[in-house]
């Protein structure tokens, strides 16, 4: 019996077994960290929330002088 027929058996449960369960408890953890936002991605989201607040209230104020200035200023009737 030779080396290569001693490790034969030990390869072929690593590569049939223990390899696959490796990889996809590898890409599991991977699918999870990426569902998550970062910090950082948090904050940029915030920021946008606040700005798009802050453009609303500034059409509804143009709304209202252009209303002011000219009922019809959209062309309404």
């Amino acid at each position: 019996m030779g080396f290569f027929d001693f490790l034969f058996v030990p390869l072929i449960i690593l590569l049939a077994i223990v390899a696959p369960l490796w990889i996809l408890a590898h890409y599991v953890t991977r699918w999870r960290t990426a569902k998550t936002i970062s910090g950082e991605d948090e904050k940029l989201l915030q920021e946008l929330w606040e700005s798009a607040e802050r453009m609303e209230d500034r059409i509804g104020t143009l709304e209202r002088i252009l209303k002011a200035d000219d009922p019809d200023w959209r062309g309404e009737k």
